[in-house]
């Protein structure tokens, strides 16, 4: 009977190491995403952690004002990505983020990590003069 309840004991020390894994560490996605950076800050109550807002827009108008856009909200771990990120707020940038199954309380507030960041080339938002 101490054999089966050691070998239960390691089994189930084994799925719940395999489970935690599988929650907060494994990434289950990962991409880029670009958008106007709406919002980046520093928050939380009892854990700080760097939060972000970006606007992706599929439709533009002639004054270019985003008509169809959606909300990206993410989180930083990097403190030189949220640097940079603190510093391009209100420009055009383009992400890499990678998307984990869950979320831990001293890593941020959504399951989108972001851990780069660039200002785009192609920016939407951003009125040249006409060609002639």
């Amino acid at each position: 009977m101490k054999k089966f309840w050691g070998w239960f004991f390691v089994i189930v020390l084994i799925v719940l190491a395999a489970f935690i894994y599988w929650k907060y560490f494994f990434t289950y996605s990962e991409g880029y995403r670009a958008g106007l950076l709406q919002k980046f800050s520093k928050k939380g109550t009892i854990f700080k952690t760097y939060e972000g807002e970006m606007i992706l827009s599929s439709v533009h108008s002639r004054a270019d004002i985003a008509i169809a856009s959606e909300k990206f909200l993410f989180s930083v771990t990097d403190e030189k990505v949220a640097t940079s990120l603190d510093q391009m707020q209100g420009q055009y940038v383009v992400i890499h983020y990678m998307e984990k199954n869950g979320v831990l309380p001293w890593v941020g507030e959504t399951t989108y990590i972001v851990d780069s960041v660039r200002v785009a080339d192609n920016n939407p938002y951003r009125s040249d003069p006409p060609v002639n």
